[in-house]
């Protein structure tokens, strides 16, 4: 393979990514700050749920893969002739070297601890010693890798909750993780002693990465779409992101059982206020763990009243 290696304005970027992949048989295209690094460096993307404060750099470095040196050439040739492209410059072509991209791939992804004894393992790696609970995950299209902080703080609660209150996860006979995407926190209860465990998201391929993750770890559970969320649930487990969050208050509030735990994730330190704000008028929240920047939220739903 090799790679043309293009500086293009702002303004171009789009136009030049279209062209390359849709009409110039670009194997792959990526875009970086022309200027990152520097002085000049700007931040483009926002925070979690907020839209990027520009459109694109001022300056952006455009890498493009082809088969071969010749196809690279012509496509250099033809885009660089086009009325729109009088700001774009080429700044090189150079091969690429064969790489087993699969195991450069596996070398970045490394077993996680996220609790004394708890660990999230690659299916290539051996599970540390000493590990007592092991999810087995593989990076994929479905979000959860254990290595966010988001999921790392869910899995630490669980755990936790474990350690101190044998008698209470023995309670989770009704599990609820909506918003799945792999399936790690739904995984991550059931090694703890949960039960009856339901898994919904949105995204039919997270559904499926969660029923392949769960058969791989043992764990039996049921998946589906939102719809199949039903009912009072002991534990109900969110971690999406603040502002999906706050529209979903009255739906997740109402599946969680009397007595029983939400715990909400995918929330900035900021967010605190509005969170709580949000699911007021049924639970109160209340800040359990942080980690870089994030923190996790729960609540716990008012027992059902003694009968006299």
């Amino acid at each position: 393979m090799v790679e043309l290696i293009l500086l293009a304005p702002q303004d171009s970027v789009e136009s030049v990514s279209d062209a390359l992949m849709d009409e110039l048989d670009a194997l792959s295209v990526s875009i970086e700050d022309a200027d990152a690094d520097t002085a000049n460096e700007r931040a483009l993307f926002g925070e979690p749920g907020m839209p990027a404060p520009q459109g694109g750099w001022h300056r952006s470095v455009v890498r493009a893969l082809f088969d071969t040196e010749a196809v690279a050439e012509e496509a250099a040739e033809l885009l660089l002739v086009q009325d729109w492209a009088a700001g774009i410059q080429r700044q090189s072509l150079k091969p690429v070297p064969d790489q087993d991209w699969v195991r450069l791939t596996q070398s970045q992804f490394a077993p996680v601890e996220v609790a004394p004894a708890f660990w999230v393992v690659p299916s290539w790696h051996e599970p540390p010693a000493g590990a007592q609970r092991v999810i087995r995950l593989d990076p994929g299209l479905a979000f959860g890798t254990g290595t966010h902080p988001t999921t790392q703080m869910c899995l630490r609660w669980i755990a936790s909750q474990a350690t101190t209150s044998a008698a209470r996860t023995r309670g989770w006979s009704r599990v609820l993780d909506y918003g799945c995407g792999s399936g790690i926190l739904a995984i991550g209860a059931a090694l703890h002693g949960a039960r009856d465990i339901v898994a919904v998201d949105i995204d039919p391929a997270a559904v499926q990465s969660t029923l392949a993750n769960a058969s791989a770890n043992g764990v039996a559970l049921q998946a589906g779409l939102p719809e199949q969320a039903q009912g009072h649930h002991a534990l109900v487990l969110a971690n999406i992101l603040a502002t999906p969050l706050k529209l979903l208050a009255p739906l997740l509030c109402s599946h969680v059982a009397p007595g029983g735990h939400l715990v909400l994730a995918g929330i900035l330190e900021r967010q605190a206020d509005e969170l709580k704000a949000a699911y007021a008028p049924w639970l109160t929240l209340q800040v359990s763990d942080m980690q870089e920047g994030w923190i996790l939220m729960t609540a716990q739903a008012p027992p059902l009243p003694a009968v006299a």
